[in-house]
């Protein structure tokens, strides 16, 4: 036996059609386009009021602030690493900063025990593995 598909999609329509009209039955009561829909809400026949109103801001709480950082990130654009200039953040691990210039740098511990990763900060020589990204002007030298 053989099934022809148009009666199958003929009787899935039905199906789906009185399901989904069983939803909304017009009140007589309620006026020229309004529907009672489930559980008796009231519908304005194409434009969902009761969802409109679900996505309003609430004017009682005032003005939404700014939920991210107040001023933006402290930017450091005079930060060099071996002589090439990259885009930094003040507080930044400068082993993040090192790996944007793509220059290596050695590791042991990653605590700051062993010293392996002794580079020159502004001259100064301090352990890439605990440093951060200054204020100011700041050369790292990691050869």
């Amino acid at each position: 036996m053989t099934l022809n598909s148009n009666k199958i999609y003929a009787g899935f329509f039905t199906v789906v059609v009185a399901f989904v009209s069983s939803f909304y039955v017009t009140d007589a009561f309620a006026g020229l386009g309004s529907q009672v829909g489930y559980r008796g809400v009231r519908i304005n026949r194409g434009r969902l009021h009761g969802w409109a109103d679900a996505f309003k801001n609430d004017e009682s709480l005032g003005k939404a602030k700014n939920a991210g950082l107040t001023n933006g990130p402290a930017n450091n654009d005079k930060v060099t690493v071996n002589g090439k200039a990259v885009k930094a953040v003040v507080g930044q691990k400068v082993p993040a900063v090192a790996g944007a210039a793509r220059a290596k740098i050695s590791y042991n511990c990653k605590a700051g025990d062993c010293g392996t990763c002794i580079i020159k900060i502004n001259g100064k020589k301090a352990k890439a593995c605990q440093s951060v990204i200054p204020r100011g002007k700041c050369a790292i030298d990691t050869r």
